[in-house]
């Protein structure tokens, strides 16, 4: 027996007003038995982001010093960041049992997501020339109205995933709005993640569109 094609890629991110995207292609079921192993399987990936997000904290420190002194930050320290933002969106979605796809094994660099991943997609217009260096010097002490917001969201969040942990083995599916929430609370944190790494000097909005 033959096994079905594999799903289309997702579209390219639709137009935003905001540098940073990510869009998710929503299966329409789940195998009832994913969410009990998710978790187990994920843990090769998990073990890998957690060394990508160290790189991308210690390229974030070199691109604080370089935009303070020369107002510009190389796309060489931005890509790896990049690809911790997207490694870490795939990751999460398998975990969180949004998927049935393994996600690769694919260190993607360029700003532009390459669409190789069958369900998520990052895509990212860095900041490189004439930045803000005031916001820059100040950027930790900046995301911390974000960081209080989002506290709250991920309280809801934990909730949202332990009433879809329970929906998935009954019907086999995400109920819409739970999907919906979770992929919100994913792209939230995903712009949050790039202006605290300096990709760019526009504050993410508070919102989970």
């Amino acid at each position: 027996m033959t096994e079905p094609p594999p799903p289309p890629p997702p579209p390219p991110a639709p137009a935003s007003e905001y540098p940073i995207t990510l869009t998710f292609d929503t299966p329409e079921k789940i195998a009832r038995w994913r969410p009990l192993v998710h978790w187990l399987l994920a843990i090769p990936h998990l073990i890998i982001l957690s060394v990508i997000q160290q790189l991308a904290q210690i390229l974030a420190f070199i691109a604080w010093f370089a935009a303070l002194f020369t107002g510009r930050i190389p796309g060489g320290l931005q890509k790896p960041i990049v690809m911790s933002l997207r490694y870490n969106a795939r990751v999460t979605t398998y975990l969180l049992f949004q998927r049935e796809e393994y996600p690769p094994f694919a260190f993607d660099i360029p700003f532009a997501d390459p669409g190789d991943d069958a369900r998520v997609r990052v895509d990212v217009v860095p900041a490189i020339e004439d930045r803000n260096r005031l916001t820059i010097f100040f950027r930790l002490f900046m995301v911390i109205p974000q960081l209080i917001v989002l506290v709250f969201v991920t309280i809801a969040v934990v909730f949202v995933l332990i009433i879809a942990w329970f929906a998935v083995i009954i019907i086999g599916r995400w109920p819409t709005w739970m999907n919906d929430f979770l992929i919100g609370y994913l792209r939230w944190t995903t712009r949050v993640s790039a202006y605290f790494y300096l990709l760019t000097d526009e504050y993410p909005p508070f919102s989970l569109s």
